[in-house]
């Protein structure tokens, strides 16, 4: 038999519990953690399908934002490499060796429906910290498709050095705007 003490405290714990311990039935539950950048800078001349140099030094640096500013991540998403663009997986590419982990690639940067429906009902993402790596013309609707009913409705042309941070809670998709701080300032 149950004490009232016992079920008040059993109580109280499902009550502060993260979303991330609930599922529906037949479901995963969220993941922790949903970390979104953009790919590292890129040429404007000639060549932007590659990271140009500054590009590759906030891919090489990257990993300083683990853990010391953020949770690691566990998981590593980028959009897929295309004739247009690599610089979502050469951005994470240096991250993926330290932290022996692979860059999952198998949308390209048009399919951000098709990941967000994927990483929130993987049963491996449940729990976890993810790194998504994507294009700036589609990270808002990313964003909005994982949940994220804060976020800026368009991340400007120049801005690689921020995160969007979307931890998953009982009450929903918390959002937040945060520097890398990797690189030079730039548009906010």
């Amino acid at each position: 038999m149950i004490t009232r003490r016992a079920f008040t405290a059993g109580m109280a714990a499902l009550a502060l519990a993260p979303a991330h311990a609930f599922g529906a039935p037949g479901t995963s539950p969220a993941p922790l953690e949903i970390l979104l950048i953009r790919h590292g800078e890129e040429s404007a001349s000639g060549d932007s399908v590659h990271l140009n140099a500054a590009g590759r030094t906030r891919a090489d640096h990257l990993s300083q934002l683990f853990p010391a500013r953020f949770a690691t991540p566990e998981l590593l998403f980028a959009a897929r490499s295309s004739k247009a663009s690599h610089r979502s997986v050469e951005t994470l590419t240096p991250l993926a060796a330290a932290l022996h982990l692979r860059i999952d690639d198998r949308c390209d940067d048009t399919q951000y429906r098709k990941l967000a429906k994927d990483v929130l009902s993987r049963a491996d993402c449940s729990g976890k910290h993810l790194l998504i790596c994507w294009h700036h013309s589609t990270l808002p609707k990313l964003a909005a498709a994982l949940g994220a009913k804060h976020a800026p409705p368009t991340w400007p042309g120049a801005q690689y050095d921020r995160v969007w941070q979307l931890r998953f809670t009982a009450t929903g998709v918390v959002f937040a705007d945060l520097p890398q701080g990797l690189g030079p300032a730039t548009s906010r």
